[in-house]
C-alpha cells in the first residue's frame, strides 16, 4: 500500500481523503491538551469529528509531515456564512505559519463558495492569538476574548439578589423560540453581536440554542443547573442562564443573557448564582465561562464571582468586500 505522503503530496491536503485512524494520533493529543489546559474533556467533540472523518463527510484540510498527519482544520457553511469549527496543528510542529497553511486553505475555499460572504472562528488552540499574522489580513477583525475559571468552593456563600416580580425556575426546553427573541433582543448592538451573527435574530439565535442544547461543542447541556426568569404575572420570559458538564466535575455557563428592560437589576448576578450552586450540588469542583475582553460590565461581575482567567483566545470575523 503507498504510503500517505505518495497517495496525498503536498502539505496540505483535503480532509476527505483520510480515514478516523490516520486523524487519530492529532485528535489524541488535542484531547489531552483540553484537558490540561481547560480541564474539558474534549473526547465528545473529538468522536464526533472522528465520526464525520469516517464517513467522508467533513469539509476540511489536513496538514502533512512527510506520511502524518500534524494538523487538521474543519469547516461548514451556514446560509451565507461560513464556520471554521476546530484547527489543532500537534505541537512539535505547530507554528503560525503552520497553522495558517491551514487557515488559509480553508478561508480559500470557504471564498469559492457561492454566497459565503462571511466567516467566523473562535478557535482555542490557535496560538498567538492576540497579535499574530493571518490570512486576508485586510479581511479580518480580531476581538479579544477569555477563557474564564472559578471555584465552586465557596459559591454556597454568594448572597441571593431578591426580584419578587419574577419566578426563577429551571429553563424550559419548550420554550426554545422565547429564548431566542429573548437573546436577539439583548444582544442588539453589542459586540457579541459582531462576533457572532446568529445573535442578530431570533431564527439565529434558535440555531445557537439548537447547537449549545444538542452537540458537545460548549459540552454536554445540563438541564438542572439552566435556569429562566419569568414574570410572575405575565409569564414573560427576561432572562436566562444556560449551563453544561464539561467534564464529570468542571461545568461551563454556556449563556446568561437578560432583557433589556431588567439590565441593571442583579438578574443576571442571580440567574448565575443559581446555575452555579446547581453545578456545585452536582458535584462539580468548578466552572468555566467565555468573555469578550471589551464587555467590560459582563467581566467585572463574573471577577466578583470568583472567575480569574485560564486563558486568552480570540474570535475572527472576516468579510469579504
Amino acid at each position: 500500500m503507498a504510503a500517505l505522503s505518495e497517495r496525498y503530496p503536498g502539505p496540505v491536503v483535503e480532509l476527505r481523503r483520510f480515514s478516523a485512524e490516520d486523524l487519530g494520533p492529532v485528535l489524541d493529543q488535542e484531547a489531552a491538551s483540553w484537558g490540561r489546559d481547560l480541564d474539558w474533556d474534549f473526547a465528545p467533540s473529538a468522536d464526533l469529528v472522528r465520526r464525520f472523518v469516517q464517513m467522508h463527510a467533513l469539509s476540511g484540510f489536513a496538514f502533512m509531515q512527510g506520511s502524518r498527519i500534524a494538523g487538521y482544520a474543519y469547516y461548514v457553511c451556514e446560509e451565507r456564512k461560513g464556520l471554521i469549527g476546530d484547527l489543532y496543528v500537534m505541537e512539535e510542529y505547530r507554528s503560525v505559519d503552520t497553522e495558517n497553511a491551514l487557515l488559509q486553505a480553508v478561508l480559500a475555499e470557504l471564498w469559492r463558495t457561492p454566497g459565503v460572504r462571511r466567516v467566523e472562528s473562535q478557535l482555542m488552540m490557535l496560538s498567538s492569538v492576540r497579535n499574530r499574522p493571518l490570512p486576508y489580513p485586510d479581511w479580518v477583525r480580531v476581538n479579544p476574548r477569555d477563557f474564564l475559571v472559578a471555584s465552586l468552593s465557596t459559591v454556597a456563600q454568594f448572597a441571593p439578589r431578591e426580584h419578587p416580580k419574577l419566578t426563577i425556575a429551571h429553563w424550559p426546553a419548550t420554550r426554545q423560540d422565547e429564548t431566542a427573541r429573548l437573546i436577539a433582543s439583548a444582544y442588539r448592538g453589542h459586540i457579541d453581536s459582531q462576533i457572532n451573527d446568529q445573535y442578530r435574530s431570533p431564527g439565529g439565535a434558535r440555531r445557537f440554542l439548537m447547537n449549545i442544547v444538542q452537540y458537545p461543542g460548549c459540552g454536554t447541556f445540563f438541564g438542572p443547573a439552566s435556569y429562566a426568569a419569568i414574570d410572575a404575572s405575565t409569564r414573560v420570559l427576561h432572562g436566562v442562564s444556560l449551563a453544561s458538564l464539561v467534564a464529570s466535575d468542571v461545568g461551563h455557563i454556556t449563556q446568561v443573557c437578560v432583557a433589556p428592560s431588567h439590565m441593571g437589576t442583579g438578574l443576571g448576578y442571580e440567574l448565575m448564582r443559581r446555575s452555579l450552586l446547581a453545578l456545585a450540588a452536582h458535584g462539580c469542583r468548578s466552572a468555566s465561562l467565555t468573555v469578550t475582553t471589551a464587555n467590560e460590565a459582563a467581566l467585572r461581575l463574573y471577577q466578583r464571582m470568583g472567575f480569574v482567567k485560564r486563558r486568552d483566545f480570540a474570535a475572527h470575523v472576516w468579510e469579504s468586500r
